[in-house]
């Protein structure tokens, strides 16, 4: 009874283990071609955000992170989506991204995106809720957002 009980943990153990890394890629330097996302046409609200971005490897991938090298970059680019509809493109300046997000309603669900050059790779944020009008992050305290690898790139 006692060995069924320990086989029975064990696979549960090894399968919940499995399941965490399902959707984690096996490397984070990818080959992603710099996207294409553009500017939205403007809707009736619009908000702004001011960002900087960093990417904590570490605790992912601690066996990648010195031969990534990452650091932001020119050709970095970050943007906003609702699902697949780009929402607004912001591109670095002196370290920060001015980003304004424009949205068709209050409350919509908006996903930030980060294209690394250095690692042709997309990072994406947990979604955040659209308000009209606010102001995320400023020059003296921008906004970081928390961001982790695409699954399937």
């Amino acid at each position: 009874m006692k060995q069924s009980m320990l086989i029975a943990t064990c696979a549960l153990l090894l399968l919940a283990a499995g399941c965490n890394d399902k959707n984690k890629p096996e490397t984070i330097t990818g080959n992603v071609a710099a996207p294409a996302w553009t500017a939205p046409e403007k809707y009736d609200m619009t908000s702004s955000m001011t960002a900087i971005i960093r990417v904590d490897l570490s605790v992912n991938y601690p066996d990648q992170v010195a031969k990534a090298q990452w650091q932001v970059a020119e050709g970095d680019v970050l943007a906003a989506f609702s699902g697949e509809t780009c929402l607004g493109v912001a591109e670095l300046v002196d370290g920060l991204y001015y980003l304004y997000i424009t949205a068709p309603s209050e409350g919509t669900n908006v996903k930030l995106k980060y294209y690394s050059a250095a690692l042709k790779n997309i990072f994406v944020s947990e979604p955040i809720t659209y308000s009209n009008d606010a102001h995320l992050g400023s020059e003296s305290a921008p906004y970081i957002p928390s961001l982790a690898v695409q699954a399937g790139k």
